[in-house]
C-alpha cells in the first residue's frame, strides 16, 4: 500500500465518503463547543494510532469506524513532522472537525446524523 505523506503529496488525497448530515451546513465548531469536546475527551484513551507510515488508507478507515461508533475520538500520532497539518488532514479525510490538539494527540469529532450521542452547547442569546 503506498504511503501518503501530507508534506510531500498534498494533492493525493484518500477518497472519502461524504457526510452531508454529520455537521449541519458544515459550520466550524465555536470555541465554546471545542472546549466542551476537549473536556469530554480528557477521560478518553486514544482509539486510533498513526504510526511511522503516516496517514494511510487503513488508518483513515479505522478513524472512520471509530467516529461512527463514538463521535468523539482521540488519535495518537507517533513523531509526525508537522502534527497540525497531519491532524487537519485526518479530520478532512474522515469528514470530522478538529476539536483540539494536545501534544501528539488530536481530538476529532463527527456527529452521528441518525443517533447523536453528544449534544454540543449552543450560544445563548442572553450572553451576547
Amino acid at each position: 500500500m503506498p504511503e501518503i505523506s501530507v508534506a510531500y503529496a498534498p494533492a493525493r488525497r484518500i477518497a472519502r465518503r461524504s457526510y452531508p448530515a454529520a455537521m449541519p451546513s458544515k459550520t466550524p465548531l465555536s470555541g465554546r463547543q471545542k472546549r466542551h469536546l476537549r473536556a469530554l475527551a480528557q477521560r478518553l484513551e486514544p482509539v486510533v494510532w498513526v504510526g511511522d507510515a503516516g496517514m494511510v488508507e487503513g488508518t483513515v478507515r479505522a478513524l472512520d469506524e471509530a467516529l461512527a461508533a463514538h463521535e468523539l475520538v482521540k488519535v495518537r500520532m507517533r513523531a509526525p513532522e508537522d502534527k497540525r497539518a497531519l491532524a487537519a488532514a485526518l479530520a478532512d479525510a474522515a469528514g470530522a472537525e478538529l476539536a483540539g490538539l494536545v501534544g501528539h494527540t488530536a481530538i476529532l469529532f463527527r456527529a452521528n446524523p441518525e443517533d447523536p450521542k453528544i449534544e454540543l452547547p449552543r450560544r445563548d442569546s442572553a450572553s451576547e
